[in-house]
């Protein structure tokens, strides 16, 4: 199983290209599956949970082609989807346990087919994360669903119809499955409290591109007016605003100017103003956003997780891991998943200076943290390690990488490009 090995102490100055968002990527190959015509998407990052996505497809009758050769191969992949016979209603356990975001083939499948059998996720290592807000949602729009050995078994024996859903909370994947399923269903569908997050967004404006009618796009209720069929499009997917983040703040633990290129200053907004806040330097450029860390080391500043446009779940390991570094005390407080914490233990082996209390983490700052041995946890987990790695003294080896292919294409290379000391070890 591979390792990374860092040895910290480097500034990072030159840039960093951001790639397209997993977290968009994957709703929109899921979108593949409500049209007979061709869909293609630019902008695809090379990550493993998009390999997994593709698999699942195939398996469903989806024939796909690939262009990953775009710029030497780093330019984003392209890939053109086409669902015109889906030969298998079915998605199995030993893929969607791989990734819980392949539960969203459920919605086109019953839109298309009138069925589909999809394995439960079951749980997952930040928190259970229930799929019960897709299932309430779909009962809504006509879908009868039995939960049978494991199995989500779903079909909707008078097609779809429009209805009015209110999410009692607010969840990213039900919202998108419950977008693509309306998209095709007779009559108008309205979510409330509907996740706004920029990747909904930009399922949305695919689905528009494709000929679906969708108003409200951004806001908190989507109106969804059902079309008989929907087309194919081209279409490229939005910056990853995560990948933003993480990147912005390898700057504000090492120090240096880092031009992250390809993304948007819009994308990162409540991101943005905590890390100013805490005196690191961000301004937009023509080519994408500039990151400056001038002094000595950021200061502390209190965080809270919340859904968009608040500060994301997704970034809240990395900016524990900078806070561990700043000057002065924080509080983190994730109001999103219950067991978000699981990177405590490991950057407390750094030297990180770290208090859990119920949901709330009071981090104390330390000019100094320690290269160790650590284990990642989950995907920000396994990052956040990586940038207290690139700010400690001596080395640092992360076990269990594994998780990082998940979400961040070509990350060593993309630091070492900037000076960082970063290898993998190949096992």
């Amino acid at each position: 199983m591979d390792r990374i090995r860092i040895r910290g102490g480097k500034r990072l100055e030159g840039t960093i290209p951001i790639s397209g968002a997993k977290n968009a990527s994957l709703p929109l190959m899921a979108a593949g599956l409500l049209t007979e015509d061709t869909l293609s998407l630019s902008n695809l990052p090379h990550l493993a949970d998009i390999v997994t996505m593709a698999n699942l497809l195939v398996q469903h009758g989806v024939s796909m082609e690939m262009n990953g050769h775009a710029e030497g191969g780093h330019g984003g992949r392209v890939i053109s989807l086409s669902a015109a016979n889906i030969t298998n209603t079915q998605a199995p356990y030993d893929l969607v346990r791989k990734m819980r975001a392949s539960v969203l083939v459920l919605g086109p499948l019953l839109a298309r087919c009138g069925e589909a059998v999809v394995s439960l996720p079951g749980g997952c290592a930040i928190g259970t994360r229930p799929v019960d807000l897709h299932l309430k949602g779909l009962e809504a729009l006509g879908v009868e669903i039995e939960l049978e050995e494991g199995y989500i078994k779903a079909h909707a024996p008078n097609g779809l119809k429009g209805a009015h859903v209110v999410f009692p909370m607010v969840s990213v994947g039900a919202t998108e499955n419950l977008m693509m399923a309306a998209s095709l269903a007779e009559g108008e569908t309205v979510l409330t409290n509907a996740a706004r997050e920029p990747e909904v967004s930009d399922l949305a404006h695919c689905l528009v591109a494709m000929g679906a009618q969708i108003e409200g796009i951004g806001s908190d209720t989507l109106t969804i007016t059902g079309v008989p069929r929907l087309g194919g499009a081209i279409y490229s997917v939005v910056p990853d605003r995560i990948e933003t983040g993480t990147y912005a703040m390898a700057v504000a633990i090492t120090g240096g100017e880092v031009e992250l290129t390809g993304t948007r200053m819009d994308l990162i907004e409540s991101v943005t103003e905590v890390l100013l806040r805490a005196g690191l330097e961000m301004s937009e450029t023509e080519s994408g956003v500039l990151v400056r860390r001038s002094g000595d080391r950021v200061k502390g500043v209190d965080v809270m997780t919340e859904p968009f446009p608040g500060f994301p779940t997704d970034l809240q390991a990395q900016m524990m891991a900078v806070m561990s570094c700043a000057e002065g005390a924080s509080m983190i407080t994730e109001t999103i998943f219950e067991n978000r914490f699981m990177h405590v233990p490991e950057l407390s082996r750094m030297g990180a200076n770290v208090h859990v209390h119920g949901a709330s983490a009071i981090v104390r700052g330390s000019p100094h943290l320690t290269g160790a041995e650590v284990m990642a946890t989950d995907l920000r987990a396994s990052v956040s390690l990586v940038l207290a790695g690139l700010a400690a003294e001596g080395e640092t080896i992360i076990n269990r990488v594994y998780h990082l292919d998940r979400g961040y294409e070509r990350l060593e290379e993309k630091l070492a490009a900037c000076g960082a000391d970063i290898t993998r070890l190949k096992d």
